[in-house]
């Protein structure tokens, strides 16, 4: 049996998706929000906390392998004790959980965050880390921090390997995570930046978490992404396979931080969170990219989704669905 965490998610169901289509057995725990579309014999739910200790250690007796998705994202300083405590806390309650089940092997999703994103556009690769000096976002310092806490399980015995996705591209509802950008770009959201980050289709980081399990590969952690562009030109594409206005307006450093210093002050008096933080501005105007060429040698023959197709398919799929 595979444990699957956060199952709910974006990831989480494409992963899912594609352990189902080989035969596997996949036990599937979620927060609030039940996995859907899903109606096979092989998959069984279970709404769990990861937080609760007593809780997964029932869940991991007679688990095989475990593919860690679950995972608090948020760029608001607010959301430091729940990102802390999930990402970090939850992901130790995870492996200690698989050490004392004797799993023979886990898959864990960190992020790109966790390799820190301000370099003076040097290329980032697996050798580098979190550090306040980068001027990262409290998100990445703990995914960085979870990730301390797989290393300290390997030292103990746990055979895991580590995976670094980019902005994930997939399809689901668009009014969460990166598919709120299709829902932007679809409303003609006048605004772009012309920073430069990392991009890879949900089902390619899937496909890799599966090869990387079914592996030899272990005590190491891998960038996934598949290519290196620009908002605006993301932007762009997905304008154009939505027929829609392509954004005109370009965004400054000085207005971003006219936005963000606005949207804080906001904040403060809806108590809504922040559209734009100060950490999601300088991430948006940065020239950030990312080698894959780790994760290409270790798994040769694997071909990473051109992104103008990933978007087409996202389009096609949400153009159904947005009504």
């Amino acid at each position: 049996m595979i444990l699957v965490t956060g199952g709910a998610g974006l990831l989480g169901q494409e992963l899912i998706e594609q352990l189902l289509a080989k035969g596997e057995k996949v036990l599937a725990i979620y927060h609030k929000t039940p996995l859907k579309n899903f109606n096979d014999p092989n998959l069984v739910q279970q709404q769990a906390d990861i937080l609760d200790v007593v809780a997964l250690e029932t869940i991991m007796k007679g688990i095989t392998t475990v593919y860690h998705c679950a995972a608090i994202v948020s760029f608001h300083p607010k959301d430091r004790e729940q990102l802390f405590k999930v990402n970090i806390e939850g992901t130790a309650n995870i492996v200690n959980a698989a050490l004392e089940a004797g799993v023979q092997k886990m898959v864990h999703v960190s992020s790109v965050a966790a390799l820190g994103r301000i370099r003076n556009d040097a290329i980032i690769d697996e050798e580098m880390n979190w550090t306040p000096e980068t001027s990262n976002s409290i998100y990445g310092e703990s995914k960085y921090k979870g990730e301390m806490e797989v290393w300290r399980g390997i030292a103990e015995g746990l055979e895991a390997v580590i995976v670094n996705p980019s902005i994930i591209l997939g399809s689901a509802d668009w009014e969460n995570g990166s598919t709120a950008i299709f829902k932007n770009v679809y409303q003609e959201f006048p605004w772009y930046t012309t920073g430069t980050t990392g991009w890879v289709d949900v089902k390619d980081v899937a496909a890799i978490m599966i090869l990387l399990m079914d592996s030899e590969l272990k005590e190491q952690r891998f960038i996934v992404s598949g290519t290196n562009d620009s908002y605006q030109h993301v932007f762009n594409l997905i304008a154009d396979n939505f027929h829609k206005k392509r954004a005109t307006k370009k965004v400054t450093p000085f207005l971003a931080a006219i936005v963000w210093r606005l949207e804080k002050w906001k904040s403060f008096f809806t108590g809504k969170k922040p559209l734009v933080t100060k950490e999601t501005a300088k991430t948006a105007l940065a020239t950030v990219a990312y080698t894959n060429a780790k994760i290409l040698e270790a798994l040769p023959g694997f071909q990473f989704t051109p992104l103008p197709k990933t978007i087409q398919r996202i389009c096609a799929y949400l153009e159904t669905v947005k009504k």
